[in-house]
């Protein structure tokens, strides 16, 4: 069992940590009080190929592996979320569902400038009244003469109203079979009649990530923009959530530590009765704690990643890491607040960013709820 990254995956991390200080630490303070998505800062991440890691070279992708993936994901969250869940919601719910259930003329259309960073995809599930239950989804879709005619509405969705934004896959009832609802997944191009991008909300975090709500009023596509085999829409959205708690585990882990990089640094610093308060046994403690976690909240992510890149079955592993991460990365984040005392609750100090941007890693992609029932269900089944 060797637990040392590949030279290739070292150099990666060192890369993507250079580019994170140097690129979006100076601006993010900024981004995030104007509230400006990163378009300059995504442009780049594109060039650097990082926006397709892990797809394959023939449609634009850098043919890496999960792994990879998790460590650029982990970087970037270690210095910024909002710039985070760009890639990570790009890259596992907007390219993903395309290269694992696309035809090969949906390939061919759509991954080149996903891979490369041109155009941004989205994937719609979560509804008012619908998310983590499939069963209760409102949207519909019906097959009119060579189209789907859409209507409903989709909410809490990332990517989708950018000006580089291209595409959403979203899951709509398209029949009944047996008495239930037959679910299937649709692509529907930005710009289409019907389809509008709400206006982006009023966020307690990642406040220069784009989310908003999506609604379909008589939208019609092309009966060729189904997304994989007709009914098949809920077995196809499970398996790319598995693969996107692999990403948000990768991003509790990187803001984790990045709250305990600032905690160290500044305890160093702070001078209390005559030395710097790290020197206290009981900050010590604390950035002990925190250190100790985080490092096995990692090698929980990264076994998830290897699991995945090895074709095994990694459903249990990512959502025992999304479990673990997302609530370890509120805990170091309100620690590192503690630490900085009241200058962690002062927006200049990137901690009290990453109190904000943390909470939403128990929530998002599954709340820790459905993490549990996933896990408890893996135990017993």
């Amino acid at each position: 069992m060797d637990f040392a990254l590949s030279d290739d995956h070292q150099m990666l991390r060192q890369t993507v940590r250079d580019f994170a200080e140097r690129e979006i630490a100076p601006v993010a303070e900024e981004l995030d009080r104007t509230k400006a998505f990163p378009y300059e800062i995504v442009e780049q991440i594109g060039e650097l190929g990082w926006m397709g890691i892990a797809y394959p070279e023939q449609y634009g992708g850098a043919g890496s592996d999960t792994l990879a993936y998790a460590i650029c994901v982990e970087e970037l969250a270690r210095v910024d979320s909002s710039v985070a869940i760009t890639l990570c919601a790009h890259s596992s719910l907007g390219i993903q569902p395309i290269a694992l259930f696309g035809s090969d003329e949906q390939k061919e259309a759509l991954l080149p400038e996903l891979c490369a960073g041109a155009k941004l995809g989205a994937f719609g599930l979560t509804e008012p009244e619908a998310g983590s239950d499939a069963g209760a989804l409102r949207t519909r879709a019906v097959l009119e003469d060579g189209e789907w005619v859409i209507n409903g509405s989709k909410q809490f969705i990332t990517n989708a109203g950018t000006k580089i934004s291209g595409h959403v896959a979203i899951t709509a009832i398209t029949g009944e079979v047996d008495g239930r609802p037959e679910i299937s997944n649709i692509i529907i191009e930005n710009g289409t009649p019907g389809y509008e991008q709400g206006e982006p909300y009023r966020k307690m975090g990642w406040n220069a990530s784009d989310t908003r709500p999506l609604t379909f009023d008589d939208c019609r596509v092309p009966e060729a923009n189904l997304l994989g085999p007709r009914g098949a829409g809920l077995r196809q959205f499970l398996k790319v959530l598995d693969s996107g708690r692999i990403g948000v585990a990768a991003m509790g882990v990187g803001l984790a530590q990045g709250a305990l990089d600032e905690a160290i640094k500044y305890s160093g610093e702070r001078q209390a009765f005559g030395q710097p308060i790290g020197q206290f046994q009981t900050i010590g403690a604390k950035l002990a704690d925190m250190a100790t976690e985080i490092e096995a909240a990692r090698l929980l992510t990264y076994k998830a990643a290897w699991e995945k890149d090895q074709g095994m079955n990694f459903s249990l592993t990512a959502a025992q890491a999304k479990l673990k991460t997302g609530r370890l990365a509120v805990r170091c984040a309100e620690e590192a607040v503690q630490i900085h005392g009241g200058y962690g609750y002062i927006e200049e100090y990137p901690v009290c960013r990453f109190y904000r941007d943390a909470k939403v890693l128990t929530i998002g992609e599954g709340t820790d709820e459905i993490q549990q029932m996933v896990i408890a269900r893996a135990l017993t089944s």
